[in-house]
């Protein structure tokens, strides 16, 4: 059908053979692709709402308004291409920045829209001017080095707001993230976090219980202060099932964040627009995974991929909710179970509604320790920044070419080390904003002025752009912690996220 909303029964939709693979357009039995959809809600479950979180906005929302833009993107892509739209980690660095700036949600969310019209408008003109224009602009070594400095620049937030408000929860949960994801195998390490997350709760809990109240920084207060590592006083008080909250204020001042309408900020919006970059090369390396494992030409529907992705983080900032990216972590159970069914991913897609119509799930995300997430953020952030490194090694990228090595360099160690250049005193463009403009300006700067033996080293050395992900072997059913969390940045990504 036109939408990709009608599936052949694959052979009797109860076995499958050792070499049979259940095609997008296909589907097994209505109750085996519940249980396929329930596995991607596994998967996708841990980052999509660790992510907002970090960004301190609302979970329960982004829950939801993921399981809506999932819906969105299937059905502009015509069902060809199985993929979960979850939070992205690409905008969490940014994030910080306005958030340090003084910004608030309602800023953030409406710099997030801006950057999803332009992922959007950008996925409409490689649609029609084809996905070669794309990697002629931004090379592999442009977008390994914006989503390096995305990751790297987040390593101060870890430093000064998570780790400080419970070190020894934070160490714990950061080993046992580290030993899921490369002790286990198959499906248990793709969702290394979810089950850190979980583990963390249990320490926080235990911790009370052993050794009482913890005098640390506390994030909601603002100030070091002495309390309980859990909380869960606001649970009780939750209904089973209710839209998510609209944003108020608390008796402490502090913003409560819910669903709310967002406001633009020309200077958040250019700490935010580096982010479409790093969305684009996770776009592109999950379309060209899905092609490989599905054994077809997604060529043509590279561009929708990618404007559906910005349309469905138009979507969820409208309300207040989180960006949206492709979730690796979702093509990994595919690659997995060889079931590439869209079915499964609107089965997913429900589920996830299902839990952001609850309240009481809100409360209880709402309530995650920050120790617990000191422990997270501390390798999602690195590998968020890493995966820059894995574009430039898959792709070959030589940096014994001055072309590559000197204008990448000023732009990394800009965006990392959070150099800023004043133009007023009511306009400050610095940290990923400019180490991205840096980037790439002086590298295409850079391949102008430079001589063509160096030109014809550079294209000789990198061809087509293979990111985050593309190669088959990325996604095989014992991959660890190389492929979690790729948006984020993707991401992974995000990971990407």
């Amino acid at each position: 059908m036109a939408l990709g909303l009608g599936w052949k029964l694959h052979g009797d939709g109860k076995t499958m053979g050792p070499d049979d693979v259940v095609a997008p357009d296909e589907r097994l039995s209505w109750g085996r692709t519940v249980g396929l959809g329930a596995q991607h809600v596994v998967a996708m479950f841990g980052a999509t709402f660790v992510f907002p979180l970090v960004m301190g906005l609302n979970a329960q929302l982004a829950i939801m308004m993921s399981g809506i833009a999932t819906i969105c993107f299937l059905l502009i892509v015509n069902g060809k291409v199985p993929s979960y739209l979850g939070t992205s980690a690409s905008f969490v660095g940014a994030v910080a920045a306005i958030r340090a700036q003084g910004g608030t949600s309602a800023d953030v969310t409406g710099a997030i829209l801006v950057a999803g019209v332009v992922l959007a408008l950008v996925g409409v003109a490689i649609h029609f001017a084809g996905s070669a224009v794309l990697h002629k602009v931004l090379p592999p070594v442009v977008t390994g080095a914006v989503v390096m400095l995305i990751g790297f620049n987040l390593a101060p937030v870890v430093a000064s707001i998570y780790w400080p408000q419970d070190q020894w929860v934070a160490l714990l949960v950061m080993a046992f993230t580290i030993i899921c994801a490369v002790a286990f195998k198959g499906f248990a390490s793709r969702i290394a976090v979810f089950l850190a997350l979980i583990f963390g709760y249990i320490i926080s809990w235990l911790f009370d219980r052993m050794f009482g109240q913890i005098t640390s920084f506390d994030a909601g207060a603002g100030k070091v202060t002495t309390h309980f590592r859990t909380n869960f006083d606001n649970l009780a008080s939750q209904p089973w099932f209710g839209l998510p909250p609209t944003s108020t204020t608390g008796a402490d001042g502090k913003e409560i964040v819910g669903i709310h309408a967002p406001s633009f900020s020309v200077a958040a919006i250019l700490l935010v627009l580096p982010a479409v970059i790093a969305l684009i090369a996770e776009n592109t390396g999950h379309v060209k995974a899905v092609a490989e494992m599905t054994k077809s030409n997604l060529d043509p529907y590279m561009g929708r991929a990618i404007a559906a992705d910005g349309i469905g983080t138009v979507i969820a900032s409208s309300v207040g909710g989180s960006p949206t990216t492709t979730y690796a972590e979702n093509i990994g159970v595919m690659a997995a179970t060889r079931v590439y069914s869209t079915a499964a991913y609107y089965v997913a897609a429900v589920v996830a509604i299902i839990f952001g119509l609850s309240p009481k799930f809100g409360a209880l995300v709402a309530s995650v320790p920050g120790g617990v997430l000191g422990g997270i953020t501390v390798v999602l952030y690195g590998m968020i920044g890493l995966l820059g490194a894995k574009i430039w090694k898959e792709n070959g990228v030589d940096f014994g070419n001055p072309i590559n090595l000197v204008p990448i360099a000023a732009g990394i160690i800009i965006g990392i080390g959070g150099v800023s250049l004043v133009f007023t005193s009511d306009f400050t463009l610095g940290g990923i904003a400019l180490g991205t403009i840096v980037t790439i300006v002086a590298y295409h700067a850079a391949r102008a002025l430079a001589p063509t033996d160096l030109r014809e080293r550079a294209d000789a050395a990198s061809g087509t752009m293979i990111s985050l992900g593309e190669r088959e072997g990325d996604y095989g059913d014992a991959d660890g912690i190389d492929d979690l969390y790729q948006d984020r940045p993707g991401g992974p990504d995000l990971r990407r996220r």
